[in-house]
């Protein structure tokens, strides 16, 4: 089963014109299909929605707007946004909806440290503390802030700057036959990390000041990724004062009651030669396969990110200190491709797909950039 797995993730690469170089080979990395104009509806709708391809499209789609030389100014969105609560999402290290250590790990019989996965804390805050926060988020002190809300943000809380930017792209409406369902502002620094997942929207992502780097694999290689169920947990605040500083310390605490989620058991950037060597272990087929294809968005570009395609994002600041992305969210359609990914994902291969929940209730949680 292993082999004709490997023989469908090399035949679904070639197919999509991306290539299967080795890890190791990072010469031959495999590269974005990228457009210096953006292109007609038909075009995109044939050469990327259809075979389910990414594009990277040049600076050129967002010239015209105004948030294009505005949102990257050191003052511009905090005078816009000044009177303005907004939801800032707290972890300790800059992973939120991540995997996490349980925070109670005694469970007799285990033989290895147990994980459960980790959503942030989110608080309301004036978006003036908010940028200040996230300026000078560090995981050394212990909180790294990052806005990050996902619900049709930006035509919600900052609906004073969504005008900035285009309400929809509109050749990508136009071929996926539909307005976008949700439109999002993300606001961070370089310790912002997302981790490996899928979401059920065609994506269109683009970045106002900074950059972007996306580690992605398309649906054919789900096995790679080890989804597993954990259980649910979130970050809780607890703060004093002391010495006249105030103080906030983040604990994580298990969901009551509790919930599973499915999600990627890997990490593919890891922080030390031995986490390196523990996840190469313990997940083969992610580090002894193909490599991710890799992509860096810039200020101005755009990335068309296909649904179901796994994604893995950081990202370096700009020179206002902060990475300014907008994503547009449109439903994907539950095709055939869908019944595909579902047969797919339901073989086993060893042990790598055990315990991965199969509803699609599970698979809607995983919205994530």
């Amino acid at each position: 089963m292993e082999r004709a797995v490997r023989e469908l993730w090399a035949e679904s690469r070639d197919l999509l014109g991306l290539g299967s170089p080795s890890p190791d080979d990072t010469a031959a990395a495999s590269a974005v299909p990228r457009a210096d104009l953006p292109p007609t509806p038909l075009a995109f709708l044939r050469d990327h929605v259809s075979p389910g391809r990414p594009l990277l499209v040049s600076a050129a789609g967002t010239r015209h707007w105004p948030a294009a030389s505005l949102w990257p100014t050191a003052s511009y969105l905090t005078d816009a946004l000044r009177s303005t609560a907004v939801s800032l999402h707290l972890t300790p290290d800059g992973r939120a909806d991540a995997l996490a250590p349980h925070p109670h790990p005694g469970r007799p019989g285990s033989s290895s440290a147990p994980k459960c996965f980790a959503s942030a804390h989110v608080r309301r805050v004036d978006f003036p503390t908010a940028v200040r926060l996230i300026r000078g988020s560090d995981p050394a002190a212990g909180v790294v802030a990052y806005a990050q809300q996902q619900d049709d943000c930006l035509r919600g809380e900052y609906a004073a700057v969504a005008g900035d930017v285009d309400a929809h792209v509109p050749w990508a409406s136009e071929a996926l036959g539909s307005l976008p369902e949700a439109v999002n502002l993300w606001i961070g620094n370089a310790h912002s990390v997302t981790s490996f997942h899928k979401d059920h929207y065609d994506n269109i992502y683009v970045v106002v000041s900074g950059e972007k780097h996306f580690l992605l694999l398309p649906p054919t290689e789900h096995h790679r990724l080890y989804v597993r169920d954990y259980p649910a947990a979130h970050y809780v605040a607890e703060e004093k004062d002391t010495d006249g500083e105030h103080q906030v310390r983040l604990k994580l605490e298990m969901e009551e009651p509790g919930r599973i989620v499915p999600w990627s058991s890997v990490d593919p950037c890891p922080g030390s030669p031995e986490e390196m060597a523990a996840q190469a272990s313990s997940f083969p087929l992610y580090f002894d396969g193909p490599a991710p294809i890799r992509c860096t968005v810039r200020a101005g570009e755009m990335l068309y990110l296909p649904s179901m395609w796994f994604h893995h994002v950081s990202q370096s600041p700009g020179p206002n200190g902060l990475t300014i992305a907008v994503n547009y969210w449109y439903d994907m359609q539950f095709d055939i491709k869908y019944a595909y990914f579902n047969f797919l994902r339901s073989l086993e291969i060893d042990d790598c797909s055990s315990g991965e929940a199969g509803a699609l209730e599970g698979d809607l949680e995983e919205k994530n950039d």
